[in-house]
């Protein structure tokens, strides 16, 4: 029986306003990676698809299942594997200690942690740290390196015991992690405990207005529980006392990331309104902005079976790179299996043995594209299209091609 619990009220506003956006049917726990010695039986499914809150515009999983039933021990995203999410990451650092001017007396927090990729950057520039994260593995990890580590989930009552040991926060980041949170109001709650009066709050997400007008359906899954813009964003911080002040733009991360910036003094930014007011003028406030989606994503989907059709039918094999979550659902939802693709591989060694969940794709290490030589990769981790084709040079000098499946599939050229 499923344990998804069907969302009857917005998890933002408790508005029961709520109106179907898509639906992807049935698929599997996007990370939850099969052992092949436990493959006997098929993966658990449950509903996937997304609704638009009128009342608050907050886009959000239909149906929901509990947090722990997916941020497990074996919970296997390790942030480190990506060179680019790294250096983006110690840029990040970097500019929060120079405009806060951050040093040994600081408190700097990073909520959802993983395994320290970002807080190292502070622990090397002498800044005292705390993370937390709520899976063992990668806080583990963060751990050894010297990131001193909570393994837990954050809200209220655990701000309240940070605060309490260790005081205000400077700088609180909290990066590709508010779209995972089933309980939305204690998660920011804990924010306006935990942040010190003139303290600076930095939330990165990926944005819907990407994920709407790139087709970048793969993006949901259940891990996800919400999809958002600067206006729910700006709701949701208002009615916890705090300030959506200003808002940076990153095209190439995640298919379009936006990093707001939070306080609890008003300080808005001229681009953080020209955003808001951008956003009402695109329509994004109101559901009509969503009604072609449906549609687009059914054509992603069967444009991208009749490629994989045509390239088995030519006697070409098929790859796929990045064992990631959108993989799971891009592959699930659109019914691609063993059948039109050969094996998944992929950089985390975490992941390299097991199988993806549903399709039951292998995952394989990336050295065997050369010693087996496919003659096409798709790239299900497409949102670092630039950084694979890069590393996979020599994939692409012995005559391999590179496709990318969002907005509709299509072939990428190596540069350089």
């Amino acid at each position: 029986m499923s344990a998804a619990i069907a969302v009857e009220r917005c998890r933002s506003c408790a508005s029961a306003a709520l109106e179907p956006v898509l639906s992807l049917g049935e698929t599997p726990v996007a990370n939850a990676l099969v052992d092949p010695d436990c493959a006997g039986s098929d993966d658990p499914r449950y509903p996937l698809g997304i609704v638009f809150c009128t009342r608050c515009s907050l886009v959000q999983l239909g149906h929901a299942l509990p947090a722990d039933h997916i941020f497990d021990s074996a919970y296997p995203y390790y942030s480190s594997f990506s060179d680019a999410f790294r250096r983006h990451a110690a840029d990040h650092v970097g500019e929060l200690i120079s405009a806060r001017h951050l040093g040994p007396t600081s408190f700097a927090v990073e909520v959802a942690s993983n395994d320290g990729y970002l807080l190292r950057n502070f622990v090397d520039a002498g800044v005292r740290t705390l993370g937390i994260d709520p899976a063992p593995g990668p806080a583990a990890v963060a751990e050894a390196l010297g990131v001193p580590t909570i393994v837990g989930f954050f809200g209220v009552e655990q701000a309240t015991s940070m605060i309490s040991e260790h005081g205000p926060a400077d700088v609180v980041v909290a990066n590709n992690v508010m779209a995972h949170v089933p309980d939305l109001n204690d998660f920011v709650g804990g924010f306006a405990v935990l942040l010190a009066d003139d303290g600076l709050l930095t939330i990165e997400n990926p944005y819907v207005r990407d994920l709407i007008e790139g087709v970048e359906f793969d993006t949901i899954y259940h891990e996800h529980y919400c999809y958002f813009s600067c206006t729910s964003v700006d709701a949701l911080m208002r009615r916890h006392g705090l300030h959506l002040n200003d808002v940076e733009y990153f095209p190439e991360l995640h298919g379009g990331t936006l990093r707001w910036h939070v306080a609890k003094v008003d300080q808005r930014t001229a681009r953080c309104q020209q955003y808001l007011g951008d956003e009402r003028a695109a329509g994004m406030t109101e559901v009509a902005y969503y009604a072609r989606f449906s549609d687009q994503v059914h054509e992603c989907q069967a444009a991208l079976r009749h490629l994989l059709g045509e390239l088995r039918d030519a006697g070409r094999t098929v790859a796929a790179y990045g064992a990631a979550a959108k993989g799971a659902t891009l592959l699930n939802s659109t019914g691609i299996g063993a059948d039109l693709i050969e094996y998944v591989v992929d950089r985390n060694v975490h992941k390299q043995g097991k199988l993806m969940p549903g399709c039951r794709l292998p995952i394989r290490p990336v050295e065997v594209l050369l010693e087996e030589r496919p003659d096409d990769l798709l790239l299900l981790a497409w949102n670092f299209a630039a950084e694979i084709v890069v590393q996979q040079r020599q994939f692409a000098s012995a005559g391999g091609t590179f496709y990318v499946p969002v907005p509709l599939p299509h072939r990428v050229e190596p540069t350089g």
